[in-house]
């Protein structure tokens, strides 16, 4: 319940961003230019009345005439008087360029924005619910809203992007009849950086990548398992995998998009197995799992989640690549809303293709079959990732091999027995790399049979008398390689870890720190300089006195022609409010852009520690 008010109230918060990103500038835009041109009717009335009272070449009627013209032709429908009689008062108006002309076309500008990004909301809910439909439709919808989605938001991002330079110059040229041209300039330069992302990125090839990480199994290498596999397919009645591929994750699944091995592409049907899974399943609760797979090949599961996948993993790219761009953020959201509505049709149909799959595997092994494997395959799942979470909490650096495989076959039994396994399994699911799976006691109504908690335990610690991997005969070999590597880059991200916790107290934590976090030098005007390092800046001009990290504030970098300069604000006050330090950069020239990012590198490393520390402090 609690995930589920969570994911409700984060689409609340995602429609109500859309709201704002979609409404809140060409709203800004269309009250400034209606109000602008309201305003003005009835001055510009008054001055009309005056004039042509005071004009005594006309005649009374004339008089009459002229006065009932302007009183029905207010100003601020000038540049909408097309008729031929209106067409002096028009061109005198409405000339092209000229202030009343920019306001009326902004006008119009912003209310057809405002129609647009409605039409576009409106589009998002309709091609999202038609996801809920069926599968054909619901790849038929995507495509649709992929291009629809890209497309039209790029095309706000132009629209806004312009009416934010106009405001920038007419709110204040027209309330205090002056403009800055920095102001003017900052929101032209923002503008035409997010233009030219949002076009760029929407014509930019994103890349698709699916890499596999695990090793080939060829028919040489496990004959017996291919042909249980054949076997089994025959009895789904869909074609057998074209390549097996073994690994070390806690799942198993089945693809049709291409993929890469080790740097090798694959084409056509791809099964994954988990070596350390299969050695703590039977066989006969290995198949179970094997023929459920491919029941997703045999239902057409994976060939449309290949169709699927690549255009989802673009989508998903160019949406948060537009939240990055600066105004691309106007984009953002409503992709972000569209594909958060597309996500419930999918998660939708996977719980859907689960339940038929686990009835097609118990129908062809066994009930408990399945059922076994499922609990086997969560308890491995919840007691590795236990593991492998204390192992980086640890507060020192790992040295040599971490043995991860051997503490969980090991660790697995007693934990299997405990307290925390029974709870952890209430509400444990099956991990998948692609589909969002139902709870476990789901799974089990699914197929007719239930396990009692208590007998969790003693499934979990059985041992198989004989399992699939003991039939690969590369299996050792390429779980001692693929353990190797995996543990090599768990220990380089557990140090990095380290690097941004340590303080650092002692020499071997400093050394640690250092590694990540050496001191970096940039050189400045007349042969001064600043270095960066964990311990804050240290700046030569100014008196060389350094400004700890402990006493930053906030950073403010301001440039200028004379030479740039940093704004350092403390914690403390001073005589006038914060106490501020600036830190003179002169000289510091094409340097800018590498300093801004090894200062905020730096400091939110010593942010990042001093939280964790607060929070170590607060841990009873």
């Amino acid at each position: 319940m609690a995930h589920a008010r969570t994911v409700h109230a984060d689409l609340l918060r995602v429609f109500v961003l859309t709201l704002v990103s979609l409404f809140a500038i060409p709203a800004a835009t269309l009250a400034f230019t209606e109000y602008a041109l309201r305003s003005q009717d009835a001055e510009f009335l008054q001055a009309m009345e005056n004039r042509i009272a005071k004009d005594a070449r006309l005649s009374a009627a004339d008089k009459a005439e002229a006065t009932a013209f302007y009183r029905s032709h207010q100003l601020s429908k000038a540049c909408d008087a097309t008729a031929p009689e209106d067409r002096n008062f028009h061109d005198k108006v409405c000339s092209p360029y000229s202030m009343h002309w920019q306001f009326h076309w902004a006008d119009r500008a912003a209310l057809w924005t405002i129609v647009l990004g409605a039409a576009l909301l409106v589009a998002a809910l309709v091609l999202g619910a038609l996801a809920f439909a069926n599968r054909g439709l619901r790849y038929a919808s995507f495509v649709a809203g992929w291009r629809l989605m890209t497309v039209s938001s790029a095309v706000e991002v132009v629209l806004q992007s312009a009416m934010l330079v106009w405001l920038s110059f007419w709110l204040t040229a027209y309330f205090w009849h002056s403009y800055y041209i920095k102001l003017i300039a900052i929101a032209g330069i923002a503008a035409g950086a997010a233009v030219f992302y949002a076009i760029y990125t929407l014509f930019k090839k994103l890349p698709s990548g699916n890499e596999i990480e695990g090793e080939l199994v060829s028919q040489a290498d496990a004959p017996r398992l291919w042909e249980r596999i054949r076997q089994l397919a025959g009895r789904v009645k869909t074609t057998p995998p074209d390549q097996i591929v073994a690994g070390i994750d806690t799942n198993f699944f089945v693809t049709e998009a291409p993929c890469e091995v080790k740097g090798r592409p694959l084409q056509g049907r791809t099964l994954f197995v988990s070596l350390p899974l299969l050695r703590v399943l039977d066989q006969t609760e290995a198949d179970a799992v094997l023929a459920h797979e491919l029941a997703h090949l045999g239902g057409g599961d994976t060939r449309s989640s290949a169709a699927l996948g690549p255009k989802l993993l673009q989508f998903d790219q160019y949406t948060w690549k537009m939240r990055s761009g600066g105004l691309t953020i106007v984009a953002h959201y409503l992709l972000r809303l569209y594909r958060m509505i597309f996500a419930f049709a999918l998660a939708r149909d996977s719980r859907e293709r689960e339940y038929k799959a686990d009835r097609v595997a118990a129908g062809l092994t066994a009930p408990h079959a399945i059922v076994q494997s499922l609990i086997k395959i969560s308890a491995y799942a919840s007691y590795r990732n236990d593991v492998e979470q204390k192992l980086f909490e640890q507060d020192r650096e790992h040295d040599g091999a971490l043995g991860i495989a051997r503490f969980v076959a090991d660790g697995l039994p007693p934990y299997a027995n405990s307290p925390a396994f029974i709870e952890a399994m209430k509400t444990a699911g099956v991990p998948h790399p692609y589909d969002s799976h139902p709870p476990l006691l789901e799974r089990m109504r699914n197929v007719g049979h239930h396990v009692p908690e208590s007998a969790y335990g003693g499934i979990v610690s059985t041992v198989p008398q004989a399992s699939w991997a003991d039939e690969i005969e590369t299996a050792d070999a390429i779980e001692q390689r693929l353990w190797s590597e995996y543990e090599q880059r768990f220990v380089q991200n557990h140090e990095l870890s380290l690097a941004y916790r340590y303080e650092p107290a002692t020499e071997e934590e400093r050394a640690v720190v250092l590694r990540h976090f050496p001191p970096i030098g940039f050189a400045l005007k007349n042969g001064e300089r600043i270095d960066i390092s964990y311990e804050g800046m240290h700046p030569s001009t100014d008196g060389g006195s350094t400004i700890p990290w402990d006493e930053v504030k906030s950073l403010t970098y301001k440039d200028s022609s004379f030479g740039d300069t940093l704004i350092v604000t403390h914690f403390d006050k001073g005589m006038l409010g914060a106490r501020t330090t600036k830190v003179k950069l002169a000289g510091l020239g094409k340097q800018k852009e590498n300093f801004k990012g090894a200062v905020g590198h730096y400091w939110r490393r010593h942010q990042i520690m001093r939280a964790q520390q607060q929070q170590h402090l607060q841990q009873p």
